[in-house]
């Protein structure tokens, strides 16, 4: 009885020493974007000649606005805006928006939508340009 406890316990001490030895797997990097992450993400973001982060906010509301969003909350210092609204025709679906305004440099605001669907990210291109031509408006319409 005695040697099956030490066989045990050298078995389990040698298996120890083999995992401790050997060599250390390749780290990755969970958090590094993907390929298709940073092809979506070029599709979410634009910059606009815009000085003022407020009037870029104010663009980004008025957009929002005009193709029937809700806003949530809007938070300026953040440059923060989250907005709703029921999808069309199922009233039960909703589609939500949330927009990051900030200075890339000196007379530049990047802008970025990244909008969900029934919480599924919405990827259609179009989507995205549509709403970057509404906030070139709203932009325009500010600024003159």
């Amino acid at each position: 009885m005695k040697l099956y406890r030490v066989g045990g316990i050298v078995a389990i001490a040698v298996l120890v020493i083999v995992q401790g030895c050997t060599a250390p797997q390749p780290s990755v990097d969970l958090l590094a974007p993907t390929e298709a992450q940073m092809k979506i993400r070029s599709v979410q973001t634009r910059s606009f000649d815009v000085k003022d982060r407020q009037v870029a906010m104010r663009g980004v509301i008025s957009a929002l606005q005009d193709l029937g969003f809700i806003i949530e909350r809007a938070n300026e210092p953040l440059g923060l805006v989250t907005a709703a609204r029921f999808a069309e025709p199922n009233f039960y679906d909703v589609v939500g928006v949330t927009v990051t305004v900030r200075q890339e440099s000196e007379g530049k605001m990047t802008i970025r939508a990244n909008a969900i669907y029934n919480n599924k990210p919405i990827e259609d291109p179009k989507v995205y340009q549509n709403f970057f031509a509404t906030l070139e408006r709203s932009l325009f319409a500010i600024k003159h």
